[in-house]
């Protein structure tokens, strides 16, 4: 059995590949080809966390495997999520690597978020703004840098020092001018992207704060509370997007806290791949993706390093 380090992952994984390799395998969940039960999760109520099994089947890259992932919010000095990824033969169902997946996921959810900014952005947008000074935020910057066309980026957070640091940080290596605000109603006001990347049980955005034509990422993930995503903005989007409706629809563990319930349309971002769902309309349009990340962004993000480690040699064998 191969096993893969955080850092080989880092390594091998080609930022480009994974947001192509997302867009065939969401088209391909849309298709109904992908056998992807929903995330189940065990909770420790004490520390307001969770350990959650995502398994999945990618028929495309023939690729099986199951994520686990902790969600400790809590968490301040290592990353709240941490992960490994579990690998099987798709032929014989025997185990074949063990695979960091903290890197992992934070990489294929940002993929997500500049895969969807891809879809239903406007064209030429040059301003983005994140709401969160974490891993995710960072992958985000970085997500969004590499997509192109990013002029100016502007972070915020419920801690102003580390937005600040993190901005500096990243104005040493982006393309985009990076920057700071205290408040995020400031930080978005002008934005043409927004990527929401906190824990808050409770919106940090509000509709009113959004211009005209602007695009909203949010990958925040709650079991509990309202989430980091406010009602009115979900109401007004011409466009409503997720990865999938059967998981993003279902109550926590799987789904989102913020769609429980809601009444309108939703698209999936693989109906938006194929052309099965119209995106954008109008340049004033407001539009969501909403992410709750799933188990064949884990699988498709899986097949990519290891297809780069075994052309590479990396990584360490086992004999279990």
């Amino acid at each position: 059995m191969l096993i893969l380090s955080g850092a080989e992952v880092e390594a091998l994984l080609d930022p480009a590949d994974l947001v192509e390799a997302l867009t065939a395998a969401m088209a391909e969940l849309s298709s109904g080809a992908v056998s992807m039960p929903a995330r189940i999760a065990a909770t420790v109520p004490d520390r307001d966390g969770l350990l959650a099994a995502m398994p999945a089947y990618l028929p495309s890259t023939r690729t099986l495997a199951v994520k686990l992932v902790s969600v400790f919010p809590a968490n301040r000095e290592i990353p709240s999520h941490q992960a490994v990824v579990c690998c099987f033969d798709g032929d014989t169902g025997q185990p074949v690597a063990i695979i960091e997946g903290t890197y992992l996921t934070a990489a294929r959810t940002a993929a997500g978020s500049a895969l969807a900014t891809r879809l239903l952005a406007r064209p030429g947008s040059r301003r983005a703004a994140i709401i969160g000074t974490g891993v995710q935020a960072r992958a985000h910057a970085h997500a969004l840098d590499r997509a192109g066309g990013l002029s100016q980026l502007v972070l915020a957070g419920r801690n102003p020092i580390r937005a600040r640091t993190l901005a500096a940080e990243l104005d040493m290596t982006l393309r985009a001018t990076v920057g700071a605000l205290d408040s995020v109603a400031e930080a978005v006001r002008n934005a043409d992207v927004v990527c929401l990347t906190t824990h808050a049980a409770d919106p940090v955005l509000r509709r009113e704060w959004l211009p005209p034509g602007c695009h909203v990422n949010s990958v925040g993930y709650n079991t509990t509370g309202r989430g980091e995503l406010d009602a009115d903005t979900i109401r007004a989007a011409a466009v409503l997007a997720v990865e999938s409706r059967e998981v993003t629809l279902a109550a926590p563990p799987a789904g989102a806290v913020e769609l429980c319930g809601i009444d309108r349309a939703v698209v999936e971002i693989g109906e938006l791949v194929s052309g099965a769902a119209p995106g954008r309309c109008g340049r004033d349009d407001l539009t969501v993706y909403k992410s709750v990340g799933v188990a064949v962004q884990d699988a498709a993000a899986a097949a990519l390093v290891l297809a780069a480690a075994h052309r590479h040699g990396a990584g360490h064998n086992v004999q279990l």
